[in-house]
Order: structure tokens, then C-alpha cells, then sequence
């Protein structure tokens, strides 16, 4: 089945309900389905193989991607943020495509050679067509409908391939058809190249909820859109949420239910403040990968209040894991060897299931034998079931014959009052292999000694996982989403450190 289908469906449940946009100048779902036609006959007179959208988050970006799906072309939103040289690099992929990209864009797409059109004039343009001639008959729905680049926070952006078939057995195993309330609004805070922009496109759409974009996040901005649209679900990642918890900004939100984070860890103590602030909004915490269609493990409003509430120490424990898998999902931690782990021991975290693509333009699939994705994530499931990650195997630090993961170190730091943010990496030591560094953000206004915050670690962990120096920085390098860019720390770090010795 395509997801165009998605969008059929929705048209002949709730057709005239609004599901993009604003309540007052929204488009219906007829509506994007009569702009989508429009958009595959366009995209198919121009022979483009795929559709390119260099822009930010917009009504545009769903009208894109139900185009293209129709057109049997795959969408590729890509990282506007990328430097020349990757964005250049990634495009000669794409030379039969037809680029949508915002007017500061534009060039990138033209020294590609595609023909460019704005969001704004390609929804012009649809609206004023005349062209319903898309035979969807023709569409392979063994096809990719999305080509997502990932981050490359370790290496060079690579394209994941989502087929039809994974994106829509994600949406048949985690949203009920038509399940929302012609009020419900949800509050997407995610660029257009993240998978959960493109999750949050179809499962809101399938369960008949309007879902509202926020193209630039501030604390501010975000709290005053709840209240005005009256948002009743919303997607954040963690530093969005700590930046709004530390906001002295109305935090009222009356009409919120629901709250989902992920993407990257979240400090115990910005999610402990967050439901306390909010008690009767239902916090969800999504684990997944671009790989997995999305979502494979949530932590739900039940575990999280039953966590903050508990006296059981294994039960509290679980405000810091990712929850339970969800249905169609086989999860596996597993050894180097490929011996599966027993409840409480770290591994590999490694998944199968009809979501789950691991597919890799020019590579295939990365699957073994039994059909099993490794996700170069660390992590253990405990004796109930609960997912615990741990950081990416390629984190990891291995000082001596130790392997050591940041997230622990990180974690400990995080729990001093004045940090606000921290990074903990490995850089090449010739005595110990890697020695131990610490980058952190401290509070405005703070000031804490390096030898407090390294016997602040000692007296949690080890001499041995104390951080041999710390340094302050004004921030960290971390992509929209939040997460980490690891090699960025590393690259600053040793440059520092050659610096000094100069």
C-alpha cells in the first residue's frame, strides 16, 4: 500500500476536517488530496525520479510528500544546514529531481542543475491547476516514498530508504484510524529532513488530527502556540523541553494532553521538572531511528507518573529508559559475538519487523540472516521489559582495556546544580589509548571548580571513569533535533589542547 492511500482514507472518513496548518487558514484533507493529484501530474511532466526539498517545515512539506507518493517518485527532504561540499555531494544523487527550496536555497538547487520552485509558489501553483490526471494504478508501492540523508554526526550523510511498505505498517501498528477528535491539534517541532517529521505527517493525518508546524523554536513562541491553536499533542526534543521548563515565560497549557520527546537522552532532572510542572499532561518518550520508520519503544504517560510517584527504586529507575517495544517489533541485545544478552547486561541493540527498512542507498540492506538490524545503539532491557539506552557503540571510550560509555559520566554531571549541558568524549592519549575529557555548559551565572566536578564524578563512579580535564563552553554542537555531534567535541578539544602546548 503507498501512504497516498493513507490520505484516501482520510479523505472518505473526515474530508472536510482541517489537518494541515493553522485552524483558521488550514487545508482539509480533500484539499491536500486535490493539491497532491495536481502535484504528481506536475512531477511526472517534468520527468523528475525524485523530489528534493531543501526548506523548512511547512504546509508545503505534506503536499510534497503526497505528490510524490503519487508520482511514484520519492520525497528527499534534505538538511538545509549542511556545508556546500555535503549538500553538493548529496544532490549529484538526486540530478533528475524536481527541487522545492526556500528563496535562500535556491542557488544550492540550481548549481545542482534542477529546476527550483519555492513552497510558497508550488502550493500557488497546485491550487491554481486544472491537472487530475494521476493514475495511481501505476504507482510500486515496493518503492521508496522517502529517502532520508542521516544527520552524520560520525561520517558523511548516508540515505536511508523508507519504502511504502515501512512507513505504512509503522502507522498500522501505532495509530488507531480516525481515533481523534475533530479539535485535536498537534504541534510539530522538527525540521522536514528528521524522521519525525515524516512520522508525524501520517500518523496525525490517519488519526484525523490537525497537526500545526513550528518553524523556529523559542520557549517563548512555543508555550504562546499551544495556547493560541489550543494544541492538544505535541513533539519536542530534550532541549527544546529543558529550554522550556527554564523559561520564565507563562507556562500555562490548558488544552495540552500529551507530550512526546526523543531523538536525543533527556536529563532526569528537565523531565522530573516537566511533570511536576504539568501533572496532567501525559508525557510519551519515542525511541527510533530514521532506519526504523520512527518509533520502536515508548515510555508512556502511566510509566512516567508511576516513575516520579514510586518508592521501588527499579521503578523510578525508568523515567531514564525508553520503555517497552512497541507491537510488530523484535528486539534483541546482543554481545560482539552475536550471543543474545540476558535482562541487565549491555549490548548491541538490534531490531526486526515490517517498519524496520536499514536500507542504504547503494548498499542494500543491512540485515543478518535472521532479518535483524543492528542499531549501533548501546542498551538493556530489564527483567519487565523496559528499554534502557546507553549511547552509540561508537561512543564508546576505551581507556586502557576499559570500555567506558559517556552517557554514564554525562548522566552524574548532569545532576550538579550548575550544569546545563556536558559532553563527555574520548581523545587519543598515547599513554592510555583515550584519555577522559568533559566540555560543559554550566548555568548563567555559575562558576564551579574543575576539581568539584571531578569529585563530584569520583564520588558516583570510579576514579577510573573521572574526567582527566574539563572544559567550560559557551554551548555544544548539536544538531536542530539536539543530538550530539561527537566528532565535533573531539576535533575542538584536541585543537585546544594542541594550543596549549604551542
Amino acid at each position: 500500500m503507498s501512504i497516498a492511500m493513507l490520505l484516501d482514507m482520510a479523505v472518505d472518513g473526515f474530508g472536510d476536517r482541517i489537518v494541515v496548518g493553522s485552524r483558521d487558514r488550514g487545508i482539509s484533507a480533500a484539499r491536500l488530496r486535490e493539491l497532491s493529484v495536481a502535484g504528481a501530474a506536475a512531477i511526472r511532466e517534468a520527468g523528475a525520479d525524485s523530489v528534493v526539498y531543501l526548506a523548512v517545515n511547512g504546509p508545503a512539506f505534506p503536499v510534497a510528500m503526497f505528490s510524490a507518493a503519487r508520482a511514484g517518485v520519492p520525497l528527499v527532504p534534505v538538511n538545509y544546514r549542511l556545508g556546500r561540499e555535503q549538500l553538493d555531494a548529496l544532490l549529484a544523487n538526486h540530478s533528475r529531481a524536481l527541487g522545492i527550496a526556500d528563496p535562500s536555497q535556491a542557488e544550492t538547487l540550481e548549481r545542482a542543475g534542477l529546476a527550483v520552485v519555492s513552497p510558497e509558489e508550488w502550493i500557488r501553483t497546485l491550487a491554481a491547476s486544472t491537472n487530475t490526471d494521476c493514475d495511481d494504478d501505476a504507482v510500486d508501492t515496493d518503492a521508496p516514498a522517502v529517502v532520508i540523508y542521516t544527520s552524520g554526526t560520525t561520517s558523511a550523510p548516508k540515505g536511508v530508504l523508507l519504502r511504502h511498505e515501512n512507513l505504512t505498517s509503522y502507522v498500522f501498528g501505532s495509530v488507531e484510524f480516525a481515533s481523534a477528535e475533530e479539535t485535536d491539534a498537534a504541534l510539530v517541532s522538527v525540521p522536514p529532513y528528521h524522521i519525525a517529521a515524516v512520522a508525524n505527517v501520517i500518523t496525525n493525518l490517519y488519526a484525523g488530527r490537525r497537526t500545526m508546524v513550528l518553524e523556529q523554536f523559542t520557549p517563548e513562541q512555543w508555550l504562546d502556540t499551544v495556547r493560541r491553536e489550543e494544541i492538544t499533542n505535541a513533539l519536542v526534543v530534550p532541549t527544546m523541553l529543558a529550554r522550556i521548563v527554564e523559561s520564565d515565560a507563562d507556562k500555562s497549557v490548558p488544552s495540552l494532553r500529551s507530550l512526546a520527546y526523543g531523538g536525543a537522552p533527556m536529563p532526569a532532572k528537565v523531565i522530573e521538572r516537566a511533570l511536576r510542572m504539568w501533572p496532567e499532561t501525559g508525557f510519551v518518550n519515542a525511541y527510533g531511528l530514521t532506519e526504523t520508520s520512527s518509533t520502536i519503544a515508548v515510555l508512556g504517560p502511566d510509566d512516567h507518573r508511576s516513575a516520579l510517584a514510586g518508592d521501588d527504586e527499579a521503578v523510578r529507575a525508568r523515567l531514564g529508559s525508553v520503555g517497552q517495544v512497541v507491537p510488530g517489533i523484535d528486539l534483541e541485545i546482543r554481545d560482539f559475538d552475536d550471543r543474545v544478552l540476558e535482562p541487565g547486561v549491555t549490548g548491541r541493540i538490534c531490531v526486526r519487523g515490517d517498519q524496520v527498512s536499514a536500507e542504504y542507498a547503494g548498499v542494500g540492506r543491512m540485515v543478518d540472516e535472521r532479518g535483524f538490524f543492528d542499531t549501533r545503539d548501546q542498551g538493556y532491557v530489564d527483567e519487565d521489559g523496559f528499554l534502557f539506552v546507553g549511547g552509540r557503540v561508537d561512543d564508546t571510550i576505551i581507556r586502557g582495556a576499559e570500555n567506558i560509555a559517556p552517557a554514564e559520566i554525562e548522566d552524574v554531571i548532569l545532576r550538579h546544580p550548575d550544569v546545563l549541558d556536558v559532553a563527555v568524549v574520548g581523545v587519543p592519549d598515547d599513554e592510555w589509548g583515550q584519555r577522559i575529557e568533559a566540555a560543559v555548559v554550566l548555568r548563567a551565572g555559575a562558576a564551579v571548580e574543575t576539581d568539584e566536578l571531578r569529585a563530584f564524578v569520583r564520588d558516583s563512579l570510579r576514579s577510573s571513569k573521572t574526567p582527566d580535564r574539563v572544559v567550560y563552553w559557551d554551548e555544544l554542537p548539536r544538531t536542530e533535533t539536539g543530538k550530539l555531534v561527537r566528532r565535533h567535541v573531539v576535533e575542538r578539544l584536541v585543537g585546544q589542547d594542541r594550543s596549549a602546548k604551542v
